[in-house]
């Protein structure tokens, strides 16, 4: 399936909830609309959106947390998934958007890229849920039963490698405190 085409499944179910988006995923979040309200940016932290979905996900448990990660991404913080895991947030729903390449850095294999299982990593980590997808329909059918159950859940998309050359977005907030706030409550 298409990047672009699996961001706007999920973003079209994100609701009323608080989405964290990383790497090559933030430009498609953007497209998607689904970055207006109650979003994070993770750039600068290759590895970092789980984390930080999962201290938005301790701090505001009636909120549905949403965090679009990478692979590559994923793989370079892989302890994470046990951090996650030990924390059990019934509101975390994490996406792996699965390539089997650093696309941020060039398009280099990600180690194991062939026999890498990541809803069977979290799986062996203690996740509530974790399935993989291929078939965008599937996705499309099965995700709001997903979200509608308790977490944490990883949801692994297997997605086309892209080379398009789209860089990834470097606005930041001048103060990222008080943009983190305002997303939160919506102000």
């Amino acid at each position: 399936m298409k990047r672009a085409d699996a961001v706007d499944v999920i973003a079209a179910n994100k609701g009323e909830g608080v989405s964290v988006a990383t790497m090559r995923s933030v430009l498609h979040w953007y497209e998607a609309g689904a970055a207006d309200q109650r979003h994070i940016d993770c750039l600068g932290n290759m590895g970092g959106a789980a984390a930080l979905g999962l201290g938005l996900a301790l701090a505001q448990p009636e909120r549905r947390i949403l965090v679009v990660d990478g692979d590559g991404s994923l793989l370079m913080q892989l302890g994470t998934l046990a951090s996650v895991a030990g924390a059990a947030p019934a509101n975390l729903f994490h996406f792996v958007l699965v390539n089997r390449v650093y696309e941020t850095s060039g398009g280099q294999a990600l180690p194991a890229a062939n026999s890498l299982d990541f809803a069977g990593l979290a799986r062996a980590a203690g996740y509530q849920q974790a399935e993989s997808f291929t078939d965008l329909g599937v996705l499309r059918e099965r995700l709001p039963g997903i979200l509608g159950s308790a977490g944490p859940a990883l949801i692994a998309l297997e997605v086309d490698e892209e080379t398009s050359g789209e860089s990834v977005p470097r606005k930041r907030p001048s103060d990222p405190a008080a943009h983190l706030r305002n997303q939160l409550t919506g102000s």
